[in-house]
């Protein structure tokens, strides 16, 4: 069956990872997606290994394929173009006229002396929609530098909210495992996107869409901002702790360590009666969610010893049994063995052109109508430069 954006073709002009992530979502959900890359290299995450999945080799001109670009690439074609040639500017204008959406990742003015802005692809395709992700936008002081997910967890405050506190061991600024302020700005731009479309079916009008990575990093500050904005007092590092909820963090017990996620009063109170210490659910300073959090250090001090007694198995039995939320700390080899990930069917498997077997990460959504799947896989490099260019 077709998926919900088939009737779509999107260029995809875009490298690494923020506008890879967004078109994939096109791919997945059924959009037909041409991938434009430089000959002989490719996407720069062709090269992001080991691991490989197809190991390069350089002196037969071989990109290969590492882990990282299957993440983002799968279900899409790809041509070999160098657009910094006059020739292949005209081709990738030729693509550009027959497609619903053009998403690139240039530093600002880029493309301008390609004639692969937004401006001269307008003037061969009026009802375009083209997306820009840039690390800081099409305007403002910082237009004009390139940004990385990693220094914009940092410029974006992301970094003065993540690891220990000052004070506790191993105590500093850390960045997420993954590249979120990417991946963020991907579905930021998908959702863009979607919405200029409807903008176009409706009026028939295309327009540009700019999306900066620090934009959607002080975006994605939510309750952290917030707070801000309403005390004037910036929040610091936590660790593994709430700013707003407590108890609602990691705690050791006998054998590992839990995430206990305590949302209201009444979860509490339960997971005192489970603790085998009613008296803190019925204590004044702990009553309410409000004053735990007022006392968070006194009542995670009385916690500690009290999760450490008991082992993790039992606590996580225990806890679900009687209404509180609580879970593992999973590695990922974990995750993919869970069964409810299993049962969700997260893990997807594929086969390379060659027949090289690809296993990767299913998109979350399930459509009832529309069912996702089955999964294209990441093209090789050039894969698709008679079918598209033959056209």
């Amino acid at each position: 069956m077709p998926g919900p954006l088939s009737h779509l073709r999107i260029l995809d002009l875009s490298r690494v990872l923020a506008g890879p992530w967004s078109t994939q979502f096109f791919a997945d959900l059924g959009a037909e997606v041409i991938k434009v890359e430089r000959p002989g290299l490719g996407d720069d995450t062709r090269g992001w290994g080991p691991p490989f999945v197809v190991d390069p080799d350089p002196e037969a001109g071989e990109a290969g394929m590492a882990a990282y670009f299957t993440c983002a690439n799968r279900g899409k074609k790809s041509v070999a173009i160098d657009f910094t040639t006059p020739e292949g500017a005209a081709k990738v204008r030729e693509l550009a006229a027959t497609a619903d959406v053009v998403v690139e990742n240039f530093k600002r003015g880029g493309l301008v002396k390609y004639g692969l802005d937004y401006e001269a692809l307008r003037a061969v395709k009026p009802d375009l929609v083209y997306c820009s992700i840039t690390g800081f936008g099409q305007d403002g002081p910082y237009a004009d530098r390139a940004g990385y997910d990693f220094m914009i967890q940092g410029m974006g405050g992301l970094m003065s909210i993540t690891g220990q506190p000052d004070g506790e061991p191993g105590a500093e600024p850390l960045k997420v495992g993954v590249a979120v302020v990417d991946l963020f700005t991907g579905m930021y731009a998908a959702s863009g996107v979607l919405a200029a479309l409807s903008h176009r079916d409706r009026t028939g009008e295309g327009q540009h869409i700019d999306v900066a990575l620090l934009d959607v990093q002080v975006a994605m500050l939510a309750n952290q901002a917030a707070n801000f904005l309403a005390s004037g007092k910036a929040p610091g590092r936590l660790g593994n702790a709430h700013p707003n909820i407590c108890p609602y963090q990691a705690f050791a017990t006998a054998d590992g360590h839990l995430i206990l996620a305590v949302g209201n009063d009444q979860q509490f109170r339960r997971f005192c009666e489970v603790a085998g210490a009613p008296e803190l659910g019925a204590d004044e300073r702990f009553a309410t969610n409000r004053q735990r959090v007022a006392n968070r250090v006194e009542l995670v001090a009385l916690l500690r010893p009290l999760l450490a007694a008991r082992p993790r198995g039992w606590w996580i039995g225990t806890l679900e049994e009687a209404g509180v939320p609580c879970g593992p700390i999973n590695s990922i080899a974990d995750v993919f063995a869970d069964p409810q990930v299993v049962a969700r069917g997260l893990k997807v498997e594929g086969t390379l052109e060659d027949g090289t077997p690809v296993a990767m990460v299913a998109n979350p959504l399930k459509f009832s109508a529309t069912p996702l799947g089955p999964w294209g896989v990441p093209p090789t490099l050039g894969q698709h430069d008679t079918e598209i260019l033959g056209e």
